[in-house]
């Protein structure tokens, strides 16, 4: 059945509309840029939303998301300051701030900043020691994220942060590591248990410095004591002999005091004899010891002398050697 011609041309003009259409009409999804060539060279980069172009003239030659992205750098080897091996693999996070300069800037953006952080990676690894890389992490991902912001300028890509996922070194460091962890630890348990020793002996040594002063205070404030009292009785005796002179003083002045004394010391004279055999072998006796009437009158002779304030005299007054003082004074 021949088909007419007019039909044949309208179902060809319904097909290059529907492709037109198709291809003319772009929407552009949110945190999305899309570049647009006309002819084979750049001509805009459409924005979020229904965006119209010249079929066949204009297409869309590279798609980019603006979102973070996260990307997984793969194990990879480097060697310290000291010549350790080290495996290492990371995360990086980046994000395209320029879609134009991504898509003209480098053939595969997301390819080469993998590239350009395992090499920083690298370089910085071979500036530290193995105990500075385990000690400072966060400064390595620091540099390594500085590093390739500095080198990736040009390629409209941001390197938002770096982390590094696990470190491993070789099995013989991995031993060397747990035998000097061993020993840090043996050392602290040896340096706190001197410590100890030390810090017991010190109170031992101050206990028993106190112990020794508070036992020589307690003995100074006992002896204090004792001299306050021995003197407090030798005051009390020397003023309760001081009033019982006085008494008897104030009572020879009185009438019949005299005679009173008389009879006390021809008493005490008396007795004084009476315990001379009884004290000592050796005996000195007077002259007339078998009388005693005039033993009497010799003592009262003294008493009555040493009341009047002369020296006794005569033939029965006794004699004062002139080793002793004499209670008169010179002549």
């Amino acid at each position: 059945m021949p088909v007419d011609t007019s039909t044949l041309f309208t179902i060809v003009f319904l097909l290059i509309f529907m492709i037109a259409l198709v291809k003319g009409v772009k929407k552009v999804p949110q945190q999305q840029a899309w570049i647009v060539e006309r002819l084979g060279r750049f001509q805009r980069k459409l924005e979020p939303g229904l965006n119209f172009l010249i079929p066949f003239i204009d297409e869309v030659r590279y798609k980019h998301s603006l979102k973070e992205q996260a990307i997984d750098v793969q194990q990879q080897t480097a060697i310290t300051k000291d010549n350790v091996t080290l495996r290492i693999d990371g995360v990086l996070y980046v994000k395209i701030i320029d879609a134009v300069s991504a898509a003209y800037g480098v053939e595969n953006v997301h390819y080469a900043v993998v590239q350009l952080a395992q090499t920083t990676m690298r370089s910085e690894i071979g500036k530290m020691s193995l105990d500075t890389t385990f000690e400072e992490r966060e400064t390595l991902n620091a540099n390594i994220v500085t590093a390739i912001n500095e080198a990736s300028s040009n390629w409209g890509i941001q390197c938002m942060r770096y982390e590094i996922k696990d470190i491993d070194p070789p099995q013989t460091v991995l031993k060397a590591m747990e035998l000097q962890v061993a020993a840090e630890r043996q050392k602290r348990a040896e340096i706190l248990e001197s410590e100890g020793r030390q810090q017991s002996m010190i109170n031992i040594a101050e206990g028993e410095k106190r112990e020794v002063v508070l036992a020589s205070e307690a003995s100074m404030t006992d002896q204090i004591n004792r001299a306050k009292g021995e003197a407090e009785a030798i005051r009390a005796v020397a003023e309760a002999t001081a009033q019982g002179i006085q008494f008897v003083a104030e009572a020879i002045k009185k009438e019949g005091g005299s005679d009173a004394v008389s009879l006390r010391v021809a008493e005490q004279y008396v007795k004084a004899f009476e315990k001379l055999a009884k004290e000592s072998n050796t005996l000195l006796l007077p002259a007339s010891a078998n009388d005693a009437g005039s033993m009497v009158a010799q003592a009262l002779t003294v008493f009555d002398a040493i009341r009047r304030g002369k020296r006794p005299s005569g033939k029965g007054a006794p004699k004062i050697s002139s080793a002793s003082p004499s209670p008169w004074g010179e002549d």
